[in-house]
């Protein structure tokens, strides 16, 4: 009767450590990955929290009466606080420019609302003739610096109020 003989062979520490280091590498690839995808999330949620916020401060804008509108004072007073409750909104500069419609000289007033909860906006300029127009161009800009690279982002919008009787 003949013995055949089973020859058992294992993995050598190098075969396993080869394999642990091609695990790990995976691993490490995923979950970059994975956090790569969750700061695009962020700046894309940036992004569509600062077109909402200045959106929602075209809208109080328009809600003023237009005597209002076109005092840098009563603007000023308004943009104390910002423009909506999210924490966003907190974060960013914000820039109110109003000026007659057209504007034959180039003056506009321009009003500056740093970051932060409750703030006292600066007037940098003011437009003398904006007390006697019935057209107001109204821009709203806010600029803020993402998550994401640290990059200098901005959103706008602009709109003409007429001065008129709300129905």
């Amino acid at each position: 009767m003949r013995t055949i003989k089973i020859r058992q062979r294992g993995l050598t520490l190098v075969e396993v450590l080869i394999a642990v280091a091609l695990l790990v590498g995976s691993f490490v690839t995923i979950f970059e990955i994975n956090a790569r995808c969750l700061r695009f999330i962020d700046a894309s949620k940036e992004a569509v929290a600062a077109l909402q916020g200045v959106q929602d401060r075209i809208e109080q804008l328009r809600n003023l009466v237009f005597t209002d509108l076109t005092n840098a004072s009563t603007v000023q007073t308004l943009m104390t606080t910002p423009s909506n409750g999210s924490a966003f909104a907190q974060n960013v500069t914000e820039v109110i420019t109003l000026s007659a419609y057209p504007t034959p000289n180039g003056v506009n007033t321009q009003i500056t609302r740093g970051p932060g909860a409750s703030v006292t906006p600066t007037i940098g300029s003011t437009d003398s003739s904006l007390s006697s127009a019935t057209l107001v161009k109204l821009k709203v800009a806010y600029t803020w610096t993402t998550a994401l690279g640290s990059q200098s982002r901005s959103e706008q919008a602009e709109t003409i109020i007429s001065a008129g009787t709300k129905k």
